[in-house]
């Protein structure tokens, strides 16, 4: 049985820049935040991950690696911008159902669709098309019975590979996998497993129901696990958005107190802003900042709900005054406590709900006439820092209201 189509790009922030350098095919490149070697690649391409650089890698030592690796400041609108492209370009081959990640998605095959040769065509025919569009991007594609099994065929063979895993193959090709293979299965889940005596993934499918409930600790993973594992679809369960946060790593110039604070305070412009767009209210706020030469310092408090930017920027204040003295690397905020606004209760307060009001005016503003129309003044002095970043399994919309610099060359300024 094959009922999904597993899409996954190759190196794909590099192969963005790659698509949109040609100067830089063939040459090893990585993406980080900035060009310096206190951060780490958050992409490499091809070439560069044949000298060992990989996501997670210090720029220190990618050039350490590979003397000739050129590190590209990262270009999140525009990755979002092809990521869309590439959606409408699948899409015209067969429907998306899913989009995964960045450079990630699932399609479900129906009727003559699951038949090994329908499947090939449809996934050569989604290969031809992002060529067409996009010469130097490929993709590799996996087929299974589920989305799971469908990414791990689609990793079986990178880059530009094309790999069916019918539920009929499935015993004998599992067994041949690692145990970190299955998505997942990280270190630490790998380590819980040997510690229960499963150090292969034959051990794995040979759990009973019950085992794998108690290796899980969970009934529900552990049946899911069973069931997908064994090439059933088994619906994903909903989730509960918790949190929402961001965070920077600061440029050299801006690793004083001054600095850092004004990023901090960009965040929190960020952050607020998201939250309104996703309309939700928070009732926590977490501020933390990691300092140069190792340590790190959080501190959280509560707040009555909120959606507004000013409480959000109070609250933060609040907590910065606290923190340890040192030479700042990082600074994060994050809101805790989400309620979605039908099941928030607003200030009976004129001056809150006038607040909350205001905050959606300047949103609205920044939508219409341009990123940073209107903002806060505190702000001020963060220059083009904490640019839009991509999580790993969302794609962040290019809101005017949420993303942009903020360079108060022409914007209104609240004090």
């Amino acid at each position: 049985m094959l009922r999904y189509l597993f899409v996954d790009m190759n190196a794909f922030f590099a192969s963005v820049e790659q698509q949109d350098f040609p100067n830089l095919r063939g040459r090893p490149v990585a993406i980080a935040a900035l060009d310096a070697p206190t951060t780490s690649c958050i992409a490499a391409s091809y070439e560069a991950k044949r000298f060992g650089v990989k996501t997670g890698t210090p720029v220190w030592e990618a050039k350490k690696l590979c003397p000739e690796i050129v590190i590209r400041k990262g270009r999140h609108e525009r990755y979002v911008d092809v990521h869309h492209e590439l959606v409408r370009a699948v899409g015209l081959c067969v429907p998306v159902t899913r989009v995964m990640s960045i450079d990630e998605m699932a399609c479900r095959l129906i009727g003559v669709e699951q038949r090994p040769d329908k499947a090939t065509a449809i996934a050569r025919q989604i290969k031809d098309t992002i060529r067409r569009k996009f010469d130097h991007l490929t993709c590799s594609i996996g087929v299974g019975p589920n989305v799971m099994l469908a990414k791990m065929a689609g990793d079986m063979m990178k880059p530009d590979g094309l790999t069916l895993l019918p539920t009929e193959d499935l015993p004998k090709r599992l067994p041949s996998l690692k145990l970190q293979d299955f998505p997942g299965i990280g270190p630490r889940m790998e380590r819980r497993l040997m510690a229960q005596g499963v150090t292969s993934v034959r051990h794995l499918l040979a759990l009973s129901p019950a085992q794998m409930c108690h290796v899980w600790g969970s009934r529900v993973h552990g049946w899911r696990w069973w069931y997908l594992l064994r090439g059933e679809d088994v619906p994903e369960k909903p989730t509960k958005r918790r949190t929402v946060g961001h965070s920077h790593v600061l440029p050299p110039e801006l690793r004083t107190d001054g600095g850092s604070k004004a990023v901090l305070a960009k965040l929190t412009h960020k952050v607020a802003a998201r939250l309104r767009r996703m309309n939700y209210w928070a009732g926590g706020i977490v501020v933390g900042v990691s300092y140069v030469g190792g340590g790190s310092w959080y501190e959280a408090t509560s707040v009555a709900h909120c959606q507004d930017t000013l409480t959000v920027l109070r609250a933060a204040d609040s907590l910065w005054v606290r923190r340890p003295h040192g030479r700042p690397l990082k600074v994060s905020i994050t809101l805790t406590d989400l309620v979605p606004a039908r099941s928030a209760t607003p200030s009976l307060f004129d001056h809150d709900r006038q607040l909350v009001d205001l905050c959606h005016i300047i949103d609205r503003l920044n939508r219409v006439f341009g990123p940073n129309t209107v903002y806060f003044g505190s702000v001020f002095g963060a220059g083009d820092t904490a640019p839009m970043r991509i999580p790993f399994n969302a794609i962040p919309t290019a809101d005017p209201a949420v993303h942009g610099s903020f360079r108060g060359r022409y914007g209104a300024v609240f004090a």
